[in-house]
């Protein structure tokens, strides 16, 4: 925890000084060579382009090829400059100040200016759907065409992060800013300001980005083109990457698929990047039905299960144990808080306390464990595996199957489970992707990936809300991490595995997008080695 608390406060301190000048900064290789088609291949559909009022990576994809942000982060969490050549974060922490970059234009040469800054803050702040990113957002004061300045209503620590690509495309008032932004024809013909322009969307199928040839890093993109194939089918898109058909494919977490893709020739698997999206795999209770409402049950259940055998066994090695609600690779994660290693005897024990004895056929508790379909590795092979595994303890588990990803979220969110398997982002700060599974605030019944748990602790709420202001970083990581030794505690989750985010490319393929955003951010610096 230590080096990552270093790398985050000299990322702090990078923010709270000038941004640097120079655009860029994710360290392009020598004499890179234009032009060239890069392929990516990807099985998720995204229903529109317009990354301000849709999350995901199926829309973050293309929204950060087409739309520039004011920030990007490289590989060790450091902002960046993008749109904005610097920036300064006020000493009180309630506005930051961004200096755009002069002659920037959208791809209908229109010029960008700080309206169109203070347009996409506040369509951002609206629509949304992770709606603490700007929740402290009060005004954009747009003193001339080359500042817009945030205003604040307390200091907000996770401000710079949620300027990256995928979280605050930067749009032009004049195409966006008319009717209803959720109905908006640009949103599947966009116009933005990123290293590619839309071309063509067949839905279902492909769509197609070209080269922008007025991007305001001279001199990049390097590519030509960049085509993104939409196979729906995980096992045909890989061996399309392995027959050579694609050139790129990211986000690859079945271990088969990693496994046969790190066996073939002319590619390379990289678990590099991506830990912005901080995925984790975990086991959720219905911390309201009984007896999942008493701790030591969950408890009871965390120290049956055998992590080990999961990860070296079920995940065939390829992912990392995730010991708490914030992803090991972020700044702010520790890993100082109870681990529940295999432990049947205690298990036992804690089950015997909250009254759970034996009957005369040795089940002390039958419970229903669901999971996200489609989830192969990390889903059905989980919930499977507790089958047979917390038979030792005396539990009894039926594995129910949802026919389709609507009738699980349903489920969950109406509170109809007793315990799920569940796959759920960090998105780089706490405070974006963290905050909304332990606020009792955000315990709202039919909205999935919300406090679906219906777990409430006046402490963990008090914490939550003080770390989200706190602007020093040893103060903030602290305070996170006795959130994180609350929460491991009341055990409302328990923690399983990281989910192993890998991008495959082929191997005279430079400068992949290995930052911790990985595909979902600009590849203005991607060029092909053609010796």
């Amino acid at each position: 925890m230590l080096n990552r608390l270093k790398q985050f406060t000299l990322a702090a301190a990078v923010a709270l000084a000038l941004g640097a000048t120079a655009l860029g900064g994710t360290g392009a290789q020598a004499a890179p060579e234009d032009g060239g088609t890069l392929v990516v291949g990807t099985t998720q559909v995204p229903r529109h382009f317009n990354g301000a009022i849709q999350s995901g990576q199926a829309t973050a994809l293309a929204s950060t090829q087409i739309f520039a942000s004011p920030l990007r982060y490289d590989a060790n969490w450091t902002p960046q400059p993008y749109l904005a050549k610097s920036w300064e974060v006020a000493a009180d922490g309630l506005s930051v100040t961004l200096h755009l970059v002069e002659g920037a234009t959208f791809h209908d040469g229109q010029p960008i200016t700080s309206e169109d800054v203070k347009f996409s803050i506040m369509t951002i702040k609206k629509n949304h759907p992770f709606t603490t990113m700007l929740a402290p957002v009060t005004d954009v004061e747009t003193p001339d065409p080359q500042t817009a300045v945030i205003k604040l209503a307390h200091p907000h620590p996770a401000l710079l992060l949620a300027m990256s690509p995928a979280l605050m495309p930067i749009l032009p008032e004049h195409v966006y800013g008319q009717g209803d932004i959720q109905s908006n024809p640009a949103n599947l013909k966009p116009v933005g300001s990123g290293p590619f322009m839309f071309e063509e969307y067949k839905q279902g199928e492909y769509y197609k980005l070209k080269k922008n040839p007025n991007f305001f890093i001279k001199g990049r993109p390097y590519l030509d083109e960049v085509i993104v194939q939409i196979i729906g089918d995980p096992t045909s898109m890989v061996l399309s990457m392995r027959r050579g058909d694609l050139d790129l494919v990211p986000y690859v977490s079945a271990v088969r698929d990693i496994q046969m893709l790190q066996k073939t020739e002319g590619l390379t698997v990289s678990d590099k990047g991506s830990d912005g999206f901080g995925a984790l795999n975990w086991l959720a209770f219905n911390t309201k039905k009984p007896p999942f409402d008493n701790p030591d049950v969950r408890r009871a259940i965390g120290y049956a299960i055998d992590k080990k055998f999961i990860l070296e066994r079920l995940l065939g090695g390829v992912a990392q144990r995730a010991y708490g609600p914030i992803v090991p690779s972020s700044p702010l994660a520790t890993d100082q808080v109870e681990h529940y290693d295999l432990d049947l005897a205690k298990a036992k024990e804690l089950l015997d306390k909250a009254g759970l004895k034996p009957g005369a056929d040795g089940v002390r508790l039958k419970m229903t464990a669901d999971y996200i379909p489609g989830f192969t590795d990390q889903g059905r092979n989980i919930v499977e595996y507790l089958r047979t595994q917390l038979r030792q303890v005396g539990i009894e588990v039926e594995v129910r199957n949802s026919p389709d990803f609507p009738t699980w979220a349903q489920r969950i969110s109406n509170y109809d489970f007793d315990v799920t398997e569940d796959n759920v982002y960090n998105w780089g700060d706490p405070v974006i992707g963290v905050n909304r599974t332990y606020l009792s605030s955000n315990i709202r019944k039919g909205v999935i990936w919300s406090n679906t748990q219906q777990y409430s602790n006046p402490e963990v709420d008090r914490i939550l809300e003080q770390a989200g202001q706190e602007m020093d970083p040893a103060k903030r990581a602290a305070l996170y991490a006795e959130f994180q030794k609350i929460v491991v505690d009341d055990a409302p989750i328990l923690f399983l595995n990281v989910t192993p985010f890998n991008t495959v490319y082929k191997s005279n393929l430079k400068n992949p997008p290995l930052t911790i955003w990985g595909a979902a951010s600009p590849m203005d610096e991607v060029y092909w080695d053609k010796k």
